[in-house]
């Protein structure tokens, strides 16, 4: 059983944008069971808990991304799930947001991103408030540490994904080897070989049949982990 953990803030279900979000949360569920062919649970990330877990006989968590800045989320709402993160042998991975609550689970730093918005490129754009914000589907860049690993196979130099997010996590938590980056947003993938765990700051999960990268991307990590 997968456990597919939607990371969104109930805050962040009260704008316009609210139906649709809820939407991708069930389609990216069913994505999820058709790509690994087993079965797929829902639930929101604070509702998660050891003994759902063993209830459910889970056997991967995957984390969507959110909608919202990292500060929305108090201490104690995140304590339970940062524990399940930092204790759990299951394989995890982790979309966008995901990644970022991943990471602070583990000892990493998220902030804004900080780099040039170029006018003539709509990859990175100011948000009205004047932070740089990186969307669409654009490639990223492969690093050396990605030749020959399992996750990146099938994959070109520069694959495609979609991103949108204004905050990343610059410096991988200890043990995480980076495979591929873009100019603004130097971790795009971080990986844990010991203890197979994905981090993503891009959206796998969004993948198209144009741009069909992130689907490779997923079912690779269910082969790596030895899940299908």
């Amino acid at each position: 059983m997968l456990v597919f953990v939607d990371f969104e803030h109930a805050t962040g279900y009260d704008g316009e944008h609210a139906e649709r979000v809820l939407a991708a949360r069930t389609r990216i569920t069913y994505r999820l069971e058709d790509l690994s062919g087993l079965p797929c649970h829902l639930v929101r990330y604070d509702r998660l808990d050891q003994a759902l877990l063993d209830q459910l006989g889970a056997t991967a968590l995957l984390i969507s991304g959110n909608s919202v800045t990292p500060d929305v989320y108090q201490p104690d709402e995140v304590a339970p799930i940062h524990d399940i993160l930092r204790r759990t042998t299951l394989p995890i991975f982790g979309f966008c947001g995901g990644f970022q609550l991943l990471a602070q689970a583990l000892g990493a730093e998220v902030v804004a991103l900080d780099g040039p918005v170029d006018d003539d490129n709509p990859v990175v754009f100011a948000r009205p408030d004047g932070r740089p914000f990186e969307y669409g589907y654009h490639p990223v860049d492969s690093l050396a540490a990605a030749k020959g690993h399992r996750l990146w196979d099938g994959l070109s130099d520069q694959p495609v994904f979609r991103h949108a997010h204004g905050f990343h996590v610059p410096n991988p938590p200890d043990g995480f080897e980076t495979l591929a980056s873009t100019r603004i947003t130097p971790v795009q993938v971080a990986v844990h070989e010991e203890r197979k765990i994905v981090g993503t700051q891009f959206h796998p999960e969004y993948w198209t049949d144009e741009h069909p990268d992130g689907r490779t991307v997923i079912a690779n990590f269910f082969d790596w982990a030895g899940l299908t």
